[in-house]
Parts: C-alpha cells; structure tokens; sequence
C-alpha cells in the first residue's frame, strides 16, 4: 500500500500502481471526469500514470495552469498527427504549450501551407479527437529512439535526441502517431472538442537564425465549443484595444524602418503622455526616500565582466559601440544595476548610512531577434523605471513593504486592481546553485513573506524560481481582458554586492556586505504604456490623458469665446485643444468619441452669453451646461491622486 496525500492534508491509502485518475474516481465520478493530469510531489504527471510510492498528490483540471499546459501540449500531438496524415513527408520539430494555447515547428519540405488551409486541418483534428485514442507513454532506449527517428527521416527529432540521456526518453503515442516527448498528456484524445487553429508563421529552429526557418502553426483548443466561441470573442475585443493600433490613431508613438526596428519613436501626445508617468513616479520616489540619480548610455565591457552579465547573457545581447581607439571596448547599456554598483561604491558607507535609494529612468538596448518584436511590449530600446536599494540584512524586510506600498500606489492609480503577487523562493532540495549564506537566504525570504502576509496581498509561491542571486516578488496583473501581465517586481540580490566588493561598516566596527534590492513598478515605460493602452482601451485616467477636453463650436462666430476659455482652462492646467473646423457640429462629435477625448465641451450663442459650455462626456452622452469655473472644479477633482 501507499499513501496519498491531498491538498486539502487528508491522507488516503491505495494499492501501489493506483493512477491519479484512480485516485479522483474514488473520490468522485464527476471529478474523475474532469482530471487532465496530475501534480506529483510538484511534477506534473500523466492522469493514467501508475503511483509507487507515498506522494503528495493534486489533481489538474482545466481550472489549474497545470491542467491547460496538459490540455494544449496534447492537441499539439494531435495536431501533429492531423498534418502528417494530410501532409505525408513533413517533418517535425517541436510542439509546446504556450499561454494562449500551443504551437508547432513543421518543416512542410515541398508541400505549400498557409490560413487556407486551416479549415481542412481542423475537420481532421475533429475527426481524430473522436477516436478518443490514449495518450500512451513508453520509456525508450536512446539507440531504439535513434533509430525509430532514422528510419522515418526525422532529423530534428534526432537532434533533440543527441542532447538526451539513456534512461531519459520517452516516446508518447496515440493512435497512428508517436512523438518523442516527456509529457504529460491527457488520458486520450476525446477530452479535445473544439479546435482553432490562429495564425502562421516562421521560426527559425531552435531560434537560431543559422537553421532552417520551420513553420510555426499556432492554435487553441477547449474542452467545450461555447469556451471557444467565448475566447473568439475575446480576441475580437482585444484586436480592438491592440496597442499598435490605438497607439497610431491616438498619435502616441510610431516605428521607422529608418530608424530601426524595435526602436519607438515617441509623439507628442505620446511623449507627454510618458513625462506624465515618468514625473507621477518620481514625486512618489521622493516622498518614499529615494535620490534620482543619471548613468550614461553606454559602458566600458569590463563593467559588465565584473558584474557577470556579460557571461551570462553572452555578446549576443550586448551592442558594441565604436570608438577611435583599439583598445576601448564598449557596450550600449542594457541594464543599469552595475551603474548604481559603482555609484554606491564611490564614498564610504556606514550602517547609519543604509538603506540608500538609487532611482533612474535609465533607457537600456538588448537586442531581439526581429520575429520576436512587438509594438511596444517587445522593443529593442526601452525605458526601465529602475531603483535599487543597498540596505542592511536587517532592513530587507521593511523595505520590502515599502516598496510593495510603492507598486500597489502605482496600480491604484492607472486602474489595475486584480493582481497576485507571485513569491519565488529557492529550490530546497538543490540549495548549492545559489549565492549567498543559508542564513541570509532564509531572512530573506522570511521577510518576503512576511511583508506580502502584512500588506494582505494574494501569493502563490514557487519553489525554484528564485533568481540564482536572491529571491523574489513579482506582480501578476490582470487586465479588463483577463490575460495576465507580469508589472512590478522585487528582486533580492546577493550577488552584485559580492562582485563589486561593495561594503559598509557596521555598528561593530567590522566591514559588512549590503543587501540590494531591484525595484521597477512599471518595468519599462514602452511596456507599461502598451498594456495600459490595451486595459483601458485607450480611454486613460483623465490625469493622464493627453487631451483631457475638446472645445467644439458649433459655427466659426464662437471661435473666440472658444479661445477665451482655452486660455482660462490652460491657466488652470487643464489641458485641450479646439475644434474650429468647417464640419457639422455632429461630425465633430463623432470625431471626439474615437480620438476618445474624456470631455467635449459644446459651444454656441446660449454659452457665450452664460459665459458656459454645454459637456459632453466620452461614452456617457450629455451632462448638461455647467460653469466653466464649475467644469474647472470637476476636472480638478477627478485629476486628484
């Protein structure tokens, strides 16, 4: 017999060789119905996998992460095996699940495929899901996987093989298909009911621009056809709100091919828009104790050899810059944590000194891959809101909840309130892959912790995914959408001080190591701005907006009286502009409710005599006349944060 222990702390005995899935059915039909896999003392396994031993044991379904991944990497498989059955000869790459759904790499060889053909692969994905064929896992030996691969001319397969141990492989099959794969999957092909294959597009294997550039055929798949129609529906809303998009009928930002791929160019209403973020965060900084402080561009190689960057992310990611003179090596910037290194290393610390606040919007350049751009959320030149903290071991903790309240602050006031905060913690059992004592660790970590139980927050921990150097907090954030943005993180660090050398001098007279905090609310600007843009559709807090009002006279008699109250309204720091256009009032209002300014303020002969504006209100319809020393004190208002 063995013992099972569920989430809930009960613990079940079974006969060795029980299954998850037999584990759900004596618990209850309906949920045996529901399990996809199974979380193994933290390992996700197959549902129909046989158990030998005592286990902690959660069981998956599509309500967990865990259970999705399971769901979308097996129609991947499916996938695969439609294609080979209407595409003989291809040969295949790799199939993972990804957030939205899965995709593969396929090398079609002479067969010719694009979004014509999507419906005819997801009759045959239909048709194969009904056979309900098991997702059957076998373990194999490497010379029988190198040869079931040679004998069917799958070099990519065989390659992946190369870089696997003996004992390590294992093959997946359902009905006529095998692939190599270490899982897991459902417990057959029938849970797949409806089907969507999304785009095309080209990959480079292994994402290597030297190979062979594959097709990469993206997908989703549900477990009801009413969840599919829903998520369609949900990507009709969200091409409205694409960033890239409303960026370009806002007139916030633009790219050039001129200029470079993945390098934005911001216009004004965009560029005011950015200052506007840029100088919130910073008298919020200041209040909270931090000195703002300037690196340059650029930056000697040896900078990034001490702080280790430049091993870890190898010269790929780093830009050279030329300079006269042979022996100079430079680099574009593209962190700014080694800068603050040396600014703090640059006078004597004492205990009383910490914590110390280093803050910077400092634009950085890390190169991507050209497939891999996107708008603004994926660039090659971007604005971090950067800080980092030296503090002492006994302070981490209070200075986490500081800057926690700092996050939370910013979140509040851009309108993002359904977040979690995700806490990455070491993996206990391989303690040796991280720097620093197990005593500094476990304060850290304690305080992390701590502070996120203080401030009331919503955790998830995850056991090994602290960063080798410290561990961590991130914030999750959901949009009006749904979808799952990762703004704000806190990352512990032991590491930069040890390579900088950096030192205090305790309360005993001795040199001490301080701790460093990474802190970025906003992440990058360009970032930040994309998914803003995406949440809110457009329609900005109207402290931050571009425009918060539009003057529409209703003939070209008023446009005087329009300009006197522009003036009074830019004497109150409001901010607008006036239609003086020779159109129809209805058109200018038409016009105002897609440039998604917050108020239209009408005027004509009945306003100029009250010294009044008739409002209108984006997305609300009319207001009424008002004052417009009434109006003042209604933006002033609204604009309080």
């Amino acid at each position: 017999m063995i013992k099972i222990t569920l989430p809930d702390g009960s613990v079940r005995e079974y006969e060795k060789g029980t299954t998850a899935y037999q584990v759900a059915l004596s618990i209850s039909e309906g949920l045996a119905r529901n399990v996809l896999a199974a979380e193994v003392d933290g390992e996700i396994w197959d549902a129909t996998r046989p158990l030998t031993a005592d286990v902690n044991l959660k069981l998956l379904t599509w309500n967990d992460q865990g259970g999705k991944s399971t769901f979308w990497h097996s129609s991947a498989h499916l996938m695969a095996e439609a294609l080979e059955a209407l595409y003989p000869g291809i040969k295949l790459g790799i199939g993972p699940s990804i957030e939205t759904g899965f995709y593969y790499d396929i090398d079609f060889g002479d067969h010719a495929f694009s979004s014509d053909d999507f419906d005819k692969v997801e009759k045959k994905m239909g048709e194969l899901a009904k056979t309900k064929a098991e997702y059957v896992r076998t373990e194999i030996a490497k010379p029988e996987a190198i040869k079931y691969f040679t004998e069917k001319g799958d070099q990519y397969k065989l390659e992946l093989i190369e870089g696997l141990d003996d004992g390590s492989i294992t093959f997946y099959q359902q009905g006529n298909f095998t692939d190599l794969c270490r899982g897991p999957h459902l417990p057959n092909t029938g849970f797949i009911k409806a089907v969507k294959l999304m785009s095309v597009a080209g990959a480079y294997w292994r994402g290597d621009e030297k190979n062979k550039q594959l097709t990469r055929i993206y997908a989703v798949t549900f477990p009801k056809a009413s969840e599919l129609s829903e998520y369609l529906t949900l990507i009709e809303e969200a091409k409205k709100r694409d960033h890239r998009k409303l960026g370009k009928e806002l007139e916030l930002f633009m790219f050039s091919e001129k200029v470079g791929a993945g390098l934005p160019l911001w216009l004004p209403k965009g560029a005011a828009l950015r200052e506007r973020l840029v100088a919130f965060l910073q008298k919020a900084q200041v209040k909270a104790g931090y000195e703002q402080v300037i690196t340059p561009h650029i930056a000697s190689k040896e900078l990034y050899v001490t702080s280790g960057h430049y091993e870890k992310y190898g010269k790929d990611s780093f830009q050279p810059i030329k300079t006269p003179a042979e022996n100079e090596e430079f680099f574009l910037k593209p962190m700014n944590c080694p800068h603050h290194c040396e600014i703090y290393k640059s006078k004597p610390r004492s205990y009383k000194d910490l914590p110390v606040r280093y803050a910077e919007f400092g634009t950085v350049y890390r190169y991507e891959q050209s497939g891999e751009l996107h708008g603004l959320t994926r660039v090659r030149g971007f604005t971090q809101d950067d800080a980092h903290l030296f503090c002492r071991p006994d302070q981490v903790k209070e200075e986490f909840i500081k800057v926690i309240d700092l996050v939370l602050y910013v979140f509040n006031a851009l309108g993002f309130s359904d977040y979690t905060a995700q806490i990455s913690l070491r993996d206990p059992e391989n303690k040796e892959k991280y720097i620093g004592s197990d005593e500094n660790w476990e304060r850290a970590e304690t305080a992390i912790i701590e502070a996120a139980a203080e401030r009331g927050l919503r955790t998830v921990v995850e056991l090994g995914e602290a960063a080798f150097y410290g561990p961590k907090l991130d914030f999750m954030v959901k949009d009006a959408l749904g979808r799952k943005w990762q703004l704000g993180t806190i990352q512990v660090d032991y590491n930069l001080p040890e390579r900088f050398d950096l030192e205090y001098t305790g309360s005993d007279n001795q040199k001490h190591r301080p701790v460093m905090i990474h802190r970025a609310p906003f992440g990058s600007l360009e970032r930040f701005v994309a998914v803003l843009i995406e949440h809110c559709a457009g329609n900005f807090p109207l402290w931050l907006t571009p425009d918060q009002y539009i003057i529409l006279p209703i003939s070209e008699k008023y446009t005087d009286y329009a300009k006197k109250l522009s003036e009074e309204l830019k004497n109150s720091d409001i901010r607008g502009l006036i239609d003086n256009r020779d159109e129809k009032i209805g058109r200018k209002i038409r016009d105002a409710e897609v440039s998604k300014i917050p108020f239209m303020l009408i005027v004509g002969e009945k306003e100029q005599e009250e010294n009044s504006v008739s409002v209108r209100r984006h997305g609300a319809g009319d207001l009424g006349s008002i004052t417009i020393n009434n109006f003042i004190d209604l933006i002033k208002k609204e604009t309080a944060i």
